[in-house]
């Protein structure tokens, strides 16, 4: 490349052209100058980004510092698979790898993280003070290798006010920004 695919300054002896580690792309100083950490790469120390890149960065950053942590030990939900109408406790949680939700209880079921197609995060009514609203569970749709068509997953957290239903409702937060920034990295 030639010139600068933000701002088209030509590449010269004075005007150097540098990449972006996350994109690739051919940026001059100016418009590649941020150093942010790119976990998801295996870079230990920040590296150059273009601005559009590193705001993802960012938010990646973040993720896997606060809500990885909450993916990975999981919490209790009720499990309804397809268009049942029995439930089973079961212990949902990210795999170490990252590739898999695990569900445990009286059976076991591995998701693969790649073939989810649809997250939606199910609310009820607004609380006391007018804010958000609470999280209560949430749809999966997923497709199992070998077999047509899309398998569909309900979670549910427990309706009890104790620790248990904190942690659903933090595990519900962090998948929902988890699928967010899948939604989004697949778009770069």
């Amino acid at each position: 490349c030639r010139r600068c695919m933000q701002c088209d300054a030509k590449f010269d002896f004075l005007t150097r052209k540098h990449h972006c580690r996350r994109c690739g792309k051919c940026f001059c100083d100016k418009c590649c100058s941020q150093k942010v950490p790119l976990r998801r790469m295996c870079f230990v120390d920040p590296v150059r980004q273009c601005a559009e890149c590193a705001l993802v960065s960012h938010k990646e950053a973040e993720f896997y510092d606060k809500q990885l942590k909450v993916l990975l030990s999981g919490a209790t939900f009720l499990v309804t698979f397809g268009n049942s109408e029995k439930s089973e406790t079961m212990i949902c949680r990210l795999s170490n790898n990252q590739r898999y939700l695990f569900l445990d209880g009286d059976s076991h079921y591995e998701i693969e993280i790649a073939h989810i197609s649809s997250v939606q995060i199910l609310t009820e009514g607004f609380p006391p003070g007018g804010s958000n609203t609470r999280a209560t569970g949430m749809f999966l749709q997923y497709t199992v290798p070998g077999m047509e068509g899309v398998t569909q997953l309900k979670l549910t957290a427990a309706e009890d006010a104790n620790v248990g239903r904190r942690q659903a409702v933090a595990w519900l937060v962090a998948m929902h920004k988890a699928a967010k920034l899948l939604y989004e990295s697949r778009d770069q």
